[in-house]
C-alpha cells in the first residue's frame, strides 16, 4: 500500500483509455486482496472526471462484490446516468478478470445557499496528546508494527479511544471509537483528490468498531472480515492533509454483520462528512 502521500497521489492518478473509461494502477503491497478504500477512492476520482465544475460531489453510495486482485490493474467504467442542471449523477463499475468487483453510484450538485445546522463535535484531546496508531501495534509485536509502516504510512492515525478503553463510559452506546486522521504529506489542492483521499481513509477503521463490545481484533484469525458497502455525504469543504477527527460509533451488529457510522470534523469543529458501512464480521469456525 502506499507508504507516503506521493505514493497514495500516485496510485490515485488515474490512466485515461477512453471517453469515461479508466485504468486504475496497483500499489506495491502484499495484501491479498484490493483494500476498499482504494478501489473506491479511484472510482470517485473516475466518476469525477466525467463532470464538469463547478458541480461538486456531495454523496456517494456503493457495494462491494468481489475481493479484488492486487496483482493486475483495475478498469473503472463511468455511466453518465444524468445531467441535471443542478445535479449530475454517474455510476461507475469497477471490473477484473472481466467481471464487477464494486458498484459506485455518485451525486454531483451545483453549489448554493440553504439552510444551516451540525453536531457539535466531542471534546476530545487534540491530535498531538493522542496515541499514533503505529505505537498501539507495536505493543503486539514488531512483526505487526512493520507491517502497519509498511502498508498504510501514508496515513498518519493518532488513537483517542473506544468504548473499552479511553473514552468516558456510556451503556446506551457499547460500541464506539475515535481517531484523528490525515494524510501524512502534502496534497494539491484538487477537491476531488482531497475527497478521494479522505475515502480512501474512511475504509480503515471503520468497521472495527463494530467489534469493540466483543474484545475481538479486526485482523484476528478467528475473524472473517469484508467491506459490504460503503456511503459518505460530503456536507463542506475540506482537505484530507489536515487532521480530521473520525467519530465511529456502531448502532447495531447481528447475523455476522456488522453496521458502523461516523462523522468526520476538522481540527476546529466543523462537521464535513458523514460515513456508513455494513461489513462482514463472520467468526471462523
Amino acid at each position: 500500500m502506499p507508504g507516503s502521500a506521493a505514493e497514495l497521489l500516485e496510485l490515485l492518478d488515474l490512466e485515461r483509455l477512453d471517453l469515461d473509461l479508466f485504468r486504475g494502477r496497483q500499489p506495491d503491497t502484499r495484501r491479498q486482496r484490493v483494500f476498499g478504500g482504494q478501489v473506491a477512492a479511484q472510482a470517485l476520482l473516475a466518476a469525477s472526471r466525467s463532470v464538469e465544475e463547478p458541480f461538486e460531489l456531495h454523496s456517494l453510495h456503493s457495494y462491494f462484490l468481489r475481493p479484488g486482485d492486487t496483482s493486475v490493474p483495475i478498469i473503472y467504467d463511468v455511466e453518465r446516468i444524468r445531467d441535471g442542471r443542478t445535479f449530475d449523477a454517474r455510476r461507475v463499475v469497477a471490473r477484473q478478470h472481466g467481471r464487477p468487483i464494486y458498484y459506485q453510484t455518485c451525486s454531483f450538485q451545483l453549489p448554493e445557499d440553504g439552510f444551516v445546522h451540525q453536531d457539535a463535535m466531542p471534546a476530545v484531546p487534540p491530535p498531538a496528546d493522542a496515541l499514533p496508531l503505529a505505537e498501539l501495534i507495536r505493543r503486539r509485536g514488531e512483526e505487526e508494527a512493520a507491517e502497519w509502516r509498511r502498508e498504510w504510512a501514508a496515513l498518519d492515525v493518532r488513537y483517542v479511544g473506544n468504548s473499552r478503553h479511553g473514552l468516558e463510559e456510556d451503556p446506551a452506546h457499547p460500541a464506539r471509537a475515535r481517531a484523528w486522521v490525515r494524510v501524512d504529506g502534502e496534497l494539491p489542492d484538487d477537491r476531488s483528490i482531497q475527497l478521494a483521499a479522505l475515502l480512501y481513509g474512511t475504509d480503515l477503521t471503520l468497521l472495527g468498531v463494530t467489534l469493540v463490545p466483543h474484545g475481538v481484533d479486526i485482523g484476528s484469525p478467528t475473524l472473517q472480515p469484508a467491506s459490504l458497502d460503503h456511503t459518505v455525504w460530503f456536507h463542506r469543504p475540506m482537505r484530507a492533509d489536515r487532521w480530521w477527527l473520525y467519530d465511529q460509533y456502531s448502532p447495531s451488529a447481528s447475523g455476522g454483520r456488522g453496521l458502523a457510522l461516523a462523522n468526520v470534523f476538522t481540527e476546529e469543529g466543523s462537521l464535513v462528512a458523514t460515513v456508513a458501512q455494513e461489513g462482514l464480521i463472520r467468526r471462523r469456525q
